[in-house]
């Protein structure tokens, strides 16, 4: 009996790197909701007390980057100094200038924004056709996130992080090894020496975040590491530099298969890297719910100005019902794979973004995920009969 272990780990919507992440991605909504032929490459960077706003916006409509970035913070609860960052006093530089010219000869044509891969995956482990581990990962910063925005657990702070181990027999997983979490708080829950968080605490965050998100997953022989350097009280900006696009394998996989390298967030969708990675999952999420494989892989490729894509390459690992170049037929036939092709089905030009940036891009179920939906199962299912 085949037996092995694999991890995935996900962020709070407080990390420095998601804080990035949201604004980057606010900042292309609010462009986008006045002019849906804008183009924007925001980049965002903070560190202890500064915010830092960059990249290339080209736009008719006129964005307070300030009030944008301010909002983000504060509903994502950076909103007292005891937090080592504050809404209020941070200060923030906007340094957003043009598009390159060069760029945009190549683009308002149809082509591609930029060249490079892009990868889709979709597997059977679980409802949303996800890898079980990053979307575990997901829930419990989702779950660390709602218990302190209801009150729940009073003592938490914004930042925080998750890591879930299966363990896997005969390629499916059966139970959680181990579980990491990294929550931040206030000092109220210290011991008596002050540099670890007491063990009411420990098992309440446990009972509180871990359990009602893991339930018949674990067992008595489940490991559980709560903030394991003792505390964690410094967290946010205070504590680390955050910069947008520095976490693509928490937003796509978990590491369960292969990234392009190009991050998502702040980028509108004329970009590639972001768009034709959303196309990718949304024809592998139909292939896999058509019942043509138990799990899909699709690699596109572009260069700049071209608007059809380079290479298409399949991947089924043995769970496919028919020859790759059968697969791409298939495909070809049913999606269009040009830029202008993948924001028309997909209905990219809308201020949807902001929501995208936390909790991953994909296996989401709310308004706005255009990828996740299930419209082409039945004509793929009819189509491959014939093949």
């Amino acid at each position: 009996m085949e037996r092995y272990f694999f991890t995935s780990e996900s962020v709070s919507e407080g990390h420095p790197d998601k804080l990035c992440d949201q604004i980057s991605d606010a900042v292309l909504d609010e462009v986008l909701n006045n002019d849906p032929k804008g183009r924007v490459a925001c980049e965002t960077y903070v560190t202890m007390g500064l915010l830092i706003v960059g990249g290339e916006v080209t736009t008719h409509t006129y964005v307070d980057v300030h009030n944008v970035a301010r909002k983000v913070i504060e509903e994502i609860g950076y909103t007292h100094p005891k937090y080592g960052f504050d809404f209020h006093t941070c200060a923030i530089l906007n340094a957003i200038h043009c598009q390159s010219a060069d760029i945009a000869q190549g683009v308002d044509t149809g082509g591609a924004g930029d060249q490079g891969i892009m990868f889709g995956y979709a597997c059977n482990e679980t409802e949303e056709l996800m890898p079980l581990a990053i979307s575990l990962a997901h829930k419990l910063v989702k779950r660390m996130s709602d218990v302190r925005k209801k009150g729940i657990l009073k003592y938490l702070g914004p930042d925080g992080k998750s890591q879930v181990t299966l363990e896997y027999k005969n390629g499916k997983p059966f139970r959680v090894d181990s579980v990491v979490l990294a929550c931040q708080h206030t000092e109220d829950i210290l011991d008596k020496s002050g540099e670890r968080i007491t063990s009411k605490a420990r098992n309440e965050l446990i009972e509180v975040i871990a359990r009602p998100v893991l339930k018949n997953l674990i067992d008595k022989n489940t490991k559980y590491y709560v903030n394991q350097t003792g505390k964690f009280v410094v967290g946010g900006p205070q504590s680390d530099t955050g910069m947008t696009g520095r976490k693509i394998i928490v937003d796509t996989y978990g590491g369960a298969v292969p990234h392009g390298g190009g991050a998502f967030s702040g980028k509108d969708p004329t970009k590639v890297d972001r768009s034709a990675a959303y196309m990718a999952r949304y024809v592998a999420k139909n292939i896999v719910a058509a019942g043509l494989a138990e799990r899909f892989q699709i690699q596109l490729s572009y260069v700049i100005g071209k608007a059809e894509p380079l290479s298409i390459k399949i991947e089924t690992y043995g769970t496919g019902k028919f020859s790759e170049a059968a697969y791409t037929k298939l495909l070809r036939d049913n999606f269009d794979f040009t830029p202008r092709g993948i924001i028309k089905a997909l209905n990219l030009l809308r201020p949807i973004y902001r929501n995208t940036a936390t909790y991953g891009h994909f296996g989401r179920t709310e308004p706005g995920f255009t990828w996740e939906v299930l419209d082409k199962v039945d004509t793929l299912k009819k189509q491959a009969a014939r093949l």
